[in-house]
């Protein structure tokens, strides 16, 4: 694909119409002076920096990794490649991956053997398990491993050891997602599809800066909108990001404020009568108590509190109200914010008074963040049961139980499991002595840094970090080991619109490093962990049988993926669940007929009060919903905590730029996208800029309650009274590199953000927090990186081999 892929990431367009298939374009890329004829073997995966799923084939010559190619043949890209997919490869041969076991000697990591390595890691467990019991362990995981590697996690944390405690860092970007499909339908599971785009006339984008987070999908939206009979979008977001200079309508309300917008759209779509009486009547419970809710939340109503004009909400109510087919989609300016739970709830509101389910171009997608993030919650390696099975049902724990062939006491179901804010906080009072984090990098991801830092030192915490590379979170462990990555082993993961691929095995990781997968099946092994018959409780060796296991696990369920092997998932697309013998080439979209998982007996959860977060029950679930019906529930608005005060005026809100995923520990190590995105900025109004004096490039600094930043100036078209810091950027100048000097602010934003979030999903609140902007030098030069609302880098350098 000829041109500039870091300028224009989303590459030449190729136009269509509503209800025609999206046109293939295969983008590629491959190392300077390798031609395609070159390449010895094309190798099978699917992108691990989003979670779109794009299909690829990886390029392979005399061992290495050379480069990547779209699969004109998939369903999810249709050949089409986004930035962090045509370059992040790169990363894989990064001369600073670790090829060896770390362990801890006087104060200093040093290299050692793997037996060495897992004999300290089983040794502690079991001096703990003894002493403090199992709930003495956690583990806290990913959104970017293997589904197998999930599932056998989950198995021997779970069942092996007996811990409530395992969550993921999907906590921090799916959570809401999950729990938002919960409280409307009973039960986890993504009732859109991607290729909903494709018949929409019309689509609501809440909180979701697409364009960037997951641009593939923007690529198709944007081919939509060059084609016959575009649809009309709605853009909810703060900033005039590329999404909002393309919609209809975009709205920008204050921070915090989501609930009040929906109740007053809400408000609107019921007073002017576009609705569906009988969707309603048919598969709905709620309504009227809804009708109660929202019957004050006037458009002038929420305009006063949004700072939004009231007839631009207006404007929006009558493009969701009065489209034919509505496709939402939901991301962090929801889940990261004020009412995470109960906003999003509100997006599912809407489409059920509408009848906005169950067919082409009429749907929601609660979007993921990270490639696997779909897995973590299928296979209950993020805070529930595997197979949306409900904890506080005792036919489900017995279930999974005769799964495991284990007794339903070994399974803990006394109590919620933990979340990962609630592990940490554990750790913190001394009673999970051991933590084993794997793929992830909380010293900069997860908020108050200077706190998690503290934690993660704390002399009597036994601190495993497994990943591939000596990230910021691994140089407080006492035990690293070295974990292969894509590319370097064989499993599948599934993207946010429940599409499953297959990623093969293309070449040998460096060293000593071992799959995951390996890895925990290596201390299953060692913790002799056995069913009620004495038999391996964890009994298989290999990917393939690890996910003919959680076939099992899932059969019946609503994420069903008995349908699905190996060899079926080596085809030309991608398959979504659930998968069965009914349904042998998928699912595209779920409730086509009402809703399938809702009924008391059935469902995944008896709900949460929205406001306070508190479990509602069995007996509350079964009184208001007896015949499994799709829940309505609606919620006041609730001012946030953290409003911007005399010391602190500005709102601070964090995200992504499109060049960068997560923390950096991959796209940090890739020329074109370190170029692109080399630094931290903080973006502000133009209109406050002027007031405060402050020009493109000034140093400044950012600063809460909890911590400071600085970082180069941009002036951009976030709205006034708000700054926006991407969070990508950790603790070092660059990935291995420099700290920053005794007493001087960081790079990092979560250094900004204190420990707060949603009750009801238990994720953070990234962007509730007050923050001030002082000048600490004049700029020197203009700011390089990428552009605050289009997404290309002022000075590009890396140049597109595609």
């Amino acid at each position: 694909m000829p041109g500039d892929r870091i300028a224009d990431p989303w590459g030449a367009r190729t136009a269509y119409g509503p209800s025609k298939p999206w046109p293939a374009r295969v983008d590629s890329c491959l190392a300077d002076g390798v031609a395609e004829t070159d390449v010895e073997a094309w190798v099978q995966a699917a992108s691990l920096l989003h979670s779109d799923g794009d299909a690829m084939d990886i390029a392979v010559l005399d061992g290495r990794i050379v480069g990547v190619r779209g699969r004109a043949g998939d369903r999810v890209n249709r050949g089409r490649l986004e930035p962090k997919d045509l370059y992040a490869w790169q990363a894989n041969a990064s001369p600073d991956r670790l090829t060896r076991p770390l362990v801890r000697e006087n104060g200093r990591l040093v290299e050692t053997d793997w037996s060495t390595a897992m004999g300290r890691i089983v040794a502690r467990s079991r001096s703990l398990i003894d002493a403090y019991g199992p709930e003495s362990l956690g583990f806290y995981t990913s959104g970017q491993l293997f589904l197998e590697e999930y599932y056998t996690l989950a198995v021997l944390a779970r069942a092996g050891i007996g811990t409530p405690h395992l969550d993921g860092n999907t906590r921090l970007c799916t959570a809401t997602a999950a729990e938002a499909l919960k409280e409307s339908f009973g039960s986890d599971g993504q009732p859109a599809s991607y290729e909903d785009i494709d018949d929409a006339d019309a689509i609501a984008l809440f909180g979701h800066n697409i364009a960037e987070t997951q641009a593939v999908q923007w690529m198709r939206i944007l081919d939509r909108l060059e084609g016959d009979t575009p649809p009309r979008l709605l853009c909810v977001d703060p900033r005039l990001t590329p999404v909002a200079r393309r919609a209809t309508v975009h709205l920008a309300p204050r921070l915090g404020t989501n609930v009040a917008l929906l109740n007053a759209l809400l408000h609107e779509v019921i007073r002017r009568g576009w609705t569906d009486p009988g969707y309603i009547e048919g598969h709905t419970v709620g309504y009227d108590t809804l009708c109660e809710q929202v019957e004050a939340c006037s458009p002038r109503w929420a305009a006063d509190i949004c700072d939004v004009p009231a007839a631009a909400i207006e404007e929006a109510a009558e493009l969701v109200g009065t489209a034919d087919r509505l496709l939402s989609t939901v991301l962090q300016g929801f889940y990261q914010a004020n009412q995470a739970t109960a906003a999003a709830v509100q997006v599912n509101n809407l489409h059920l008074i509408r009848g906005m389910l169950g067919r082409p171009g009429a749907g929601v997608l609660q979007m993921n963040g990270q490639p696997t993030a779909e897995n973590t919650r299928e296979c209950g390696a993020d805070g529930d049961l595997p197979g949306f099975r409900n904890w506080q049902n005792e036919d489900h724990v017995a279930d999974l139980a005769r799964v495991w062939n284990v007794e339903p006491s070994a399974i803990p179901h006394d109590g919620p499991p933990t979340h990962a804010m609630e592990i940490f906080e554990l750790a913190e009072q001394g009673s999970v002595r051991m933590l084993w984090i794997s793929a992830t990098n909380p010293a900069v991801s997860l908020p108050e840094l200077a706190r998690i830092r503290t934690i993660l030192d704390q002399k009597d915490l036994f601190l495993v970090v497994q990943d591939l590379f000596l990230t910021e979170t691994a140089q407080f462990a006492d035990v690293v080991l070295p974990a292969a990555t894509w590319g370097e082993k064989t499993g599948t993961f599934t993207n946010a619109d429940r599409t499953v691929h297959l990623c093969e095995k293309a070449v040998d990781p460096p060293g000593q490093a071992r799959p995951d997968l390996d890895v925990f099946l290596d201390y299953a092994a060692r913790m002799g962990f056995q069913d009620k018959d004495g038999a391996p409780l964890v009994h298989w060796s290999s990917p393939e049988e690890a996910f003919e296991a959680w076939k099992r696990c899932s059969a019946g369920r609503p994420c069903d993926y008995t349908g699905l092997t190996y060899a079926k998932l080596r085809g030309p697309t991608g398959i979504q669940w659930p998968c069965t013998d009914h349904a042998p080439d998928g699912t595209d979209r779920l409730y086509a007929d009402g809703v399938d998982w809702a009924h008391p007996d059935r469902c995944e959860t008896y709900g949460k009060d929205l406001v306070s977060g508190e479990p509602l029950g069995e007996d509350w679930y079964r009184s208001v919903n007896p015949d499994g019906k799709a829940l309505i529930r609606p919620a006041p608005y609730m001012q946030p905590k953290g409003w911007p005060e005399e010391e602190y005026p500005f709102q601070l809100t964090t995200g992504r730029t499109i060049y960068h995923f997560h923390t950096r520990t991959k796209t940090g190590r890739v020329p074109e996208l370190v170029e692109a995105a080399p630094e931290v900025w903080v973006e502000v109004a133009e209109s406050d800029a002027a007031r405060l004096g402050l020009a493109e490039g000034d140093l400044v600094d950012v600063t809460t309650r909890c911590g400071a930043l600085r970082g180069r100036l941009r002036k951009g078209t976030v709205r006034p009274g708000v700054l926006f810091v991407p969070f990508h950027y950790g603790y070092w100048d660059t990935p291995g590199g420099n700290a920053p000097a005794a007493g001087l602010p960081g790079r990092a934003a979560n250094e900004l953000i204190p420990t707060r979030w949603d009750p009801v999903s238990k994720q953070p609140q990234f962007k509730t927090a007050a923050a001030a902007l002082t000048l600490v030098e004049r700029a020197a030069a203009p700011a390089t990186g990428p552009g605050a609302a289009d997404s290309g880098p002022l000075s590009p350098r890396g140049r597109s081999r595609s």
